[in-house]
């Protein structure tokens, strides 16, 4: 066994300064200890985490009989049927039904969804007033997932939109808590809304009927059959549907709200994407999606577990149990990776497609989020509306700090914005505030 320096604290205290210091602590230990270094804290361990993007792509194409998913994972909290949870050739199998309905024409049929739900929610704006864009973000991808998941609204729709919002935020912090699971304390309240859960999904089951006419996510979940012929059981629906509906929802709408802080802080490119909404273009509010996830990635790290006796990983030989912890936040603040990483720069992707083994915000290999596609268009949709039919008023005040919401980090004001709402007919570029801030 060998393997990378890092610090020899006890785990306790490496967990308190990895929870206080998330972000300037991974940062000063690469700074000290290079590209790989090993860590012992709470969750995880003892693990090695590696920003090198030679290592992460050796890391996403290994097999699953020597890497697989860490055992302490979201599948604890979404369900031992959900695409977290599954291993090796149950995860394919899963995989293989879920990723049509993601991908190709079906993401053409669900812009009209995210406009309509973009539009609907943006009608409540204030105009000339501060407020937090972050809500509203969340609304908008919540309600997308769920017409998208089960095509048309109801009692059960209704009560997912009230209940889904509060099972999420307590569902993310205990997933990164050390806590074991149990009936007590803030589990018991989560159980709670678990069986609350369960009990909806399995009227909207009893409820579906011409499934041929219906072309959502459900009724594709309830016609799909295993290479068996086997269809998939009620328990292992509610749990891949409570996958999509959060893993959908929390962090493309955290990232959308990162979007509005990065832009109200560079009026340039700020001015840039108005002008090209008014063109009918896209290349650069896609390379800007791109960029915001670069520089303010929602999730940190991408975790997997040695299942072979021992792995080779460069240089270090890795014994079985152990983490790899690839640092997303790292890898894309790497200098040697990306130019000047501490600019917002969304140019660097006009001419040039990401590397996925350095530009990782979905995480990457047989885990990469079968999703990305859908978020990445449902994110464009609600820019190019959002830029459509407001000015966003940009702000010389410093960048958001971080905020940790469990899970994903949002920035810290909920993404503040000023705005107001531009006449159909105008062409007008943004306004500009000297010294906005980089």
């Amino acid at each position: 066994m060998t393997l990378p320096p890092g610090p020899t604290a006890p785990r306790i205290v490496q967990g308190l300064y990895a929870w206080t210091k998330p972000q300037r602590g991974m940062r000063r230990l690469r700074e000290r200890y290079g590209d790989a270094f090993t860590i012992n804290v709470p969750i995880f361990g003892r693990a090695v985490v590696i920003s090198d993007p030679t290592q992460i792509k050796q890391v996403f194409t290994t097999g699953t009989d020597v890497l697989d998913n860490i055992d302490r994972d979201l599948g604890r909290v979404l369900g031992p049927g959900s695409m977290f949870a599954l291993r090796g050739e149950n995860h394919q199998k899963q995989r293989k039904l879920l990723v049509p309905p993601f991908h190709g024409r079906r993401l053409v049929a669900y812009e009209k969804i995210i406009e309509e739900e973009t539009v609907r929610e943006l009608a409540s704006w204030p105009e000339n007033q501060p407020f937090p864009v972050l809500p509203s973000m969340m609304r908008i991808t919540l309600n997308a997932i769920l017409r998208a998941v089960f095509g048309a609204e109801g009692a059960e729709f209704d009560e997912l939109r009230e209940l889904l919002p509060k099972f999420v935020a307590l569902g993310s912090r205990l997933a990164v808590m050390p806590l074991p699971q149990g009936k007590w304390g803030p589990w018991r309240k989560f159980w709670a809304m678990r069986r609350e859960y369960d009990a909806i999904i399995e009227r909207l089951i009893a409820k579906a009927d011409d499934l041929d006419g219906r072309d959502d996510v459900l009724a594709m979940m309830l016609q799909s059959r295993y290479d068996d012929g086997s269809p998939m059981s009620h328990s292992d629906v509610a749990d891949q549907l409570l996958t999509l509906l959060t893993a959908g929802h929390e962090t493309t709408a955290t990232t959308l709200a990162w979007a509005v802080e990065r832009l109200r802080r560079h009026p340039a490119v700020l001015n840039d994407l108005v002008a090209e909404v008014d063109a009918g273009e896209k290349a650069l509010r896609e390379a800007t999606i791109l960029e915001v996830q670069r520089i303010r990635p929602v999730i940190d790290l991408v975790g997997r577990q040695v299942k072979a006796d021992s792995m080779r990983l460069g240089p270090w030989t890795l014994p079985k149990g152990y983490t790899i912890i690839v640092s997303i936040a790292l890898i894309h603040a790497n200098p040697a990776v990306f130019e000047n990483p501490r600019t917002f720069d969304p140019g660097r992707f006009l001419d040039k497609k990401p590397d996925f083994y350095q530009w990782i915000p979905f995480g990457g290999g047989t885990r990469r989020c079968l999703g990305a596609a859908f978020a990445n268009m449902e994110m464009n949709v609600v820019l190019r509306t959002m830029l459509r039919d407001f000015t966003v008023l940009p702000t010389a005040e410093p960048g958001e700090r971080w905020h940790s919401r469990g899970v994903a980090n949002a920035p810290e004001q909920g993404g503040l914005a000023i705005v107001r709402r531009r006449a159909k007919s105008s062409k007008s570029p943004v306004e500009t505030t000297a010294g906005a801030q980089a």
